[in-house]
């Protein structure tokens, strides 16, 4: 549903008049690849790299300029990937904080799967920008976790006042923003369950896909905190 949804967010947020005016794209949907949070954790031994590595060089084979990849997990292994792809790969974790410091946010709360909140390495990004990170308490992950797998991958309704619960614990931390940390939860918003004060790090990512094929982003799509 993430990478559906990702094709959709490019679709509807490109300036297009026409047929001809929209970007141009090739999906490579393979939901086989082995899980990036159990090998991130250690659960597993089976590591996605490779497989990551495959589609990504299918991709460029087939004319690719530049790679957008709709899951935030896999990021962890973002150094190897371009290594082993050869063509530029969008970081959007970079775009991400960027986006956030362009916009003066000091504090972010993040949601996001236990392999990216315990391998800190979107959290390493965002500080090494100045930004400070909240993330859920033990409780909360678990929750956060659950709505990822539990529910959006497993196809069921969301338990959006679990999610809700989080929400409330990272604002009271401090977090001015909050950001959608896995591309699961970017359906949340899709849906309009989330309020203003969320930064959706897949809208990020369809920006960015957008401008460097020289497109034109919608004016509505320019502000993407309300």
């Amino acid at each position: 549903m993430a990478t559906a949804y990702f094709l959709e967010l490019v679709v509807k947020m490109t300036d297009a008049k026409k047929d001809g005016e929209h970007v141009p794209m090739i999906i490579f949907n393979r939901p086989s690849v082995p899980d990036r949070t159990d090998y991130i954790l250690g659960k597993s031994k089976e590591s996605p790299l490779d497989v990551i590595v495959s589609i990504g060089k299918t991709l460029a084979g087939l004319g690719a300029e530049i790679i957008s990849i709709p899951c935030i997990t896999a990021h962890y292994f973002y150094d190897d990937i371009l290594k082993g792809i050869g063509i530029p790969v969008i970081n959007m974790l970079e775009e991400t904080a960027n986006y956030l410091k362009a916009n003066k946010i000091e504090q972010v709360g993040l949601m996001a799967t236990d392999g990216t909140i315990k391998a800190g390495f979107f959290a390493d990004v965002l500080e090494n920008r100045g930004i400070k990170v909240h993330i859920p308490g033990e409780m909360g992950q678990k929750k956060v976790m659950s709505i990822i797998y539990d529910d959006i991958k497993a196809n069921r309704p969301y338990d959006i006042e679990g999610f809700k619960i989080v929400e409330r614990e990272l604002r009271e931390a401090g977090a001015q923003v909050i950001i959608l940390g896995c591309t699961e939860l970017s359906l949340i918003k899709k849906d309009g369950k989330t309020g203003p004060g969320f930064l959706d790090a897949m809208e990020v990512l369809a920006i960015k896909s957008i401008e460097l094929t020289g497109a034109n982003v919608k004016a509505e799509y320019k502000n993407l905190l309300v």
